[in-house]
């Protein structure tokens, strides 16, 4: 990989990164760490990964790179706490009330519900990235998108 496709892959990638670094941090510091820290190993392995597959590369590393801040912060007893909103009957921010609701699933869930449903990768790139079996990942976005319906409810509710 070149300088020029280097800084064609900060230019492409790195908001996609940092909006899923951000869904799955929940912490816009520690998404950013985790951006640098993507693109920092991005260079660093620069003459071995082909420019074609970087996305996939980077979002691997990125993906990897949330884990291991989640692991150092449960070794270092740091855990986030959940925050308890309910909806109303009247409340109409859907934009938050998904949000609230995607911080409640476990981690991993999280993480797969995002890469299919905000970043549109298939099962096969997911199961590349999380180091997960393709059953795995079916399993945990099922999982994850049935607790998205019991929290949220019927349409109706939120609207």
């Amino acid at each position: 990989m070149t300088l020029k496709e280097y800084n064609s892959c900060v230019d492409l990638y790195a908001d996609g990164i940092f909006r899923f670094a951000l869904k799955t941090m929940c912490d816009s510091d520690k998404a950013k760490d985790v951006v640098q820290d993507t693109f920092e190993r991005l260079w660093v392995k620069h003459n071995n990964v082909d420019y074609s597959k970087a996305k996939s590369y980077l979002f691997t590393t990125a993906y990897h790179a949330c884990i291991d801040v989640i692991r150092y912060e449960k070794r270092v007893g740091r855990i986030d706490e959940k925050i308890d909103v309910s909806v109303d009957n009247q409340y109409t921010d859907l934009q938050e009330v998904l949000h609230v609701a995607l911080n409640m699933l476990p981690k991993i869930q999280r993480s797969v519900i995002l890469l299919r449903d905000y970043e549109g990768y298939s099962y096969s790139e997911i199961m590349e990235i999380t180091d997960l079996s393709e059953s795995q990942v079916k399993v945990y976005i099922y999982r994850a998108r049935l607790a998205l319906k019991q929290y949220i409810g019927k349409i109706e509710t939120i609207i």
